[in-house]
């Protein structure tokens, strides 16, 4: 044990750690009810994630059984949830338990990295061929349809992006691309028509309307640029941000988490939440380049697609720059499932760094 404890990438364990205790910081102060909660999570997740350092994973992940086993019980568990998840705040996107809630859209997010990590790295070569095209075309949207019907569309959106991040590395052809660039214009032509709700289609329309409807799509975005815009260089101080204490600022532990600890910790907070996640994602990308595996490397890559996909449109949708459509910031952000999952990465990442 202690010669793996020395093995560690120990700066990708202190970016990551930075990023926990802002989050927790930002909780006592905007949630202390949250907070004891949100403390269970990252230990467990962070010992589950350590199981993962220690174990030899590159016999478990090289297997096409075990990876595509992942995949299908990935696919059965979003069914289920679909139909037989309560319904919360609109979704059925929670499988309750106890006072704990779970969501299988997050470690679909892990899942799916293991997927097209495991099928790039054998196929990568072979990705010009439509054959090959179209399986990584499925692998994609089939999670990302199951998630978008609960109706979660921002998870729907990473998962989708995700597969795109994926597609790109991999050496696509440009007339692929172009496919491509064509088939999501389409796809957002038919959804803007026919699926997305209005007040989705508001929530677009609002990052060119500002100003309008202030009391009602564009609220949150109005409440989060001011308490950005309040909290100076140094901040409000803790448990002192007006717009999060009194309840102006909606989610200030989840979706606008970046707003809270901008107002009460000023940009100097963010000064060093900007460090440390570009700490963690060079790490990451290190790893994976110096890996030998072309599983990892692809892992490695298909993470920092991951964790730059939700820290931009958290942060943007924060700024008003983005629509805002309930994207949790990694590590931060209040939520035991974001929490666990982003956990279960680090340690496969860290497996990987041990093993190289």
């Amino acid at each position: 044990m202690k010669i793996i404890i020395q093995k560690l990438d120990w700066k990708l364990l202190g970016a990551v750690f930075v990023l926990v205790a802002m989050g927790l910081l930002s909780l006592l102060s905007t949630a202390p009810h949250l907070f004891y909660k949100q403390l269970v999570w990252v230990g467990l997740s962070f010992f589950l994630s350590l199981f993962l350092m220690i174990a030899d994973l590159r016999s478990f992940l090289g297997r096409k059984g075990f990876v595509f086993g992942l995949y299908w019980g990935m696919v059965i568990l979003l069914i289920l949830t679909y139909f037989l998840a309560p319904q919360i705040k609109g979704n059925r996107a929670w499988i309750v338990f106890g006072g704990f809630q779970f969501q299988p859209s997050e470690i679909a997010k892990v899942i799916l990295i293991i997927t097209l990590s495991y099928f790039l790295s054998r196929q990568h070569i072979s990705i010009a061929y439509w054959r090959v095209f179209f399986s990584t075309i499925f692998y994609g949207v089939l999670p990302t349809l199951l998630i978008a019907l609960q109706p979660d569309l921002g998870s729907a959106l990473i998962v989708a992006f995700l597969w795109l991040g994926f597609i790109l590395i991999s050496g696509l052809p440009l007339k692929k691309v172009f496919f491509i660039s064509l088939a999501a214009l389409l796809v957002f032509i038919l959804a803007w028509s026919y699926f997305l709700k209005d007040y989705q289609r508001q929530r677009i329309l609002g990052i060119f309307y500002p100003q309008r409807d202030p009391l009602g799509v564009n609220y949150n975005v109005i409440q989060s640029k001011i308490a950005i815009g309040s909290g100076g260089f140094l901040g409000k101080g803790f448990r002192q941000g007006t717009q999060v204490q009194l309840g102006f600022l909606p989610e200030a532990q989840t979706d606008f988490i970046f707003a809270a600890l901008v107002e009460e910790g000023g940009m100097l907070a963010a000064i060093i939440l900007f460090f440390a996640f570009g700490g963690m994602i060079f790490r990451i990308l290190k790893i994976g380049l110096e890996s030998e595996n072309n599983f990892y490397k692809f892992f490695s890559l298909g993470l920092a697609i991951l964790f730059l996909t939700q820290f931009t449109l958290h942060v943007g949708s924060n700024l008003g720059i983005l629509p805002v459509v309930g994207i949790t910031l990694p590590f931060v952000s209040y939520g035991g499932s974001s929490i666990l999952a982003s956990f279960l990465l680090i340690g496969i990442i860290q497996s990987a760094y041990i093993k190289r």
